[in-house]
């Protein structure tokens, strides 16, 4: 049978995870719906008088957010496809295209319903940016995870790790450049957080029921 992306020992941990990520969503979303300002917690992250990022960590970020850009995240969605194919893994290919789809539409959906803004007029709860490559390195950590030899206390710090990393270095870059508060950015991390194990157990339950299927029919035709 084909291998889970989302392995049966990781499903409990996942769910628990993906519910305390939503639950910060729609906190962050309701205590800052409406907000053009900075709020208390990303004055004392990062402080009003703060400089922007300058030479050469200002090009570290604007590579990072290119990554986040349409050209920039098709071309990392396509990668990340042909890798699962090459190792054969059609699961994760699916997560990868609809788990990355399903998490970027969620943040653009919430930004229009929380109506939080920066600069004037630019939606920014939840950092679509930070979803997306959060979601991302989260696909790819849950496809090494189900490779032989990983073990399960190595495989959900794998997971854990790639989604800190990943999240940590997409929130600093939009931070950095201004195009985030830092609360969007931890609305985004968390809404890649919440989508993607949900999207996981979808993906395997539909795989699972259609080779259940396939099966039946070969034994209806065998008999």
């Amino acid at each position: 049978m084909t291998p889970t992306v989302l392995p049966p020992w990781l499903r409990a941990w996942a769910g628990l995870t993906a519910a305390l990520a939503t639950l910060m969503v729609v906190v962050l979303g309701v205590l800052y719906a409406g907000h053009g300002e900075p709020g208390t917690v990303d004055r004392w992250i990062v402080p009003p008088t703060a400089d922007s990022v300058r030479p050469p960590w200002r090009r570290v970020a604007l590579a990072m957010d290119f990554l986040g850009e349409p050209a920039g995240a098709a071309t990392l969605v396509v990668l990340a496809v042909i890798g699962c194919l090459l190792l054969r893994s059609p699961r994760a290919a699916v997560l990868v295209v609809v788990g990355a789809g399903a998490t970027v539409g969620t943040a653009t959906l919430l930004k229009s319903l929380v109506g939080r803004t920066i600069h004037g007029g630019n939606l920014s709860y939840p950092s679509g940016h930070t979803a997306f490559v959060t979601a991302l390195a989260l696909v790819v950590a849950l496809l090494a995870t189900g490779r032989p030899g990983l073990g399960r206390t190595a495989g959900a710090s794998l997971v854990l790790a790639a989604a800190l990393v990943a999240g940590a270095a997409m929130g600093w870059a939009q931070v950095a450049l201004g195009a985030h508060y830092p609360t969007d950015v931890l609305g985004g991390w968390c809404t890649a957080l919440a989508v993607i194990p949900a999207t996981a157990w979808l993906v395997d339950r539909v795989a699972d029921r259609r080779a259940d299927r396939t099966a039946d029919t070969g034994r209806r035709e065998r008999s």
